[in-house]
């Protein structure tokens, strides 16, 4: 049997992808928004993170 008829078993199997793309946007703009409204001084701190040799 083909994976494509077990999907069509599936009772209201077309709501997965739009829960996924739900899901995606929100974390998307969720992270958008953070980095948007993120301070300069963090940002120039975290720039800095790979030439620092502390450990």
């Amino acid at each position: 049997m083909k994976f494509i008829n077990y999907l069509k078993s599936i009772e209201n199997v077309s709501i997965y992808p739009m829960i996924s793309f739900a899901l995606f946007g929100g974390v998307f703009i969720f992270v958008l928004i953070y980095v948007w409204k993120a301070s300069n001084q963090y940002i120039n701190q975290a720039k800095q993170i790979p030439l620092n040799d502390e450990k």
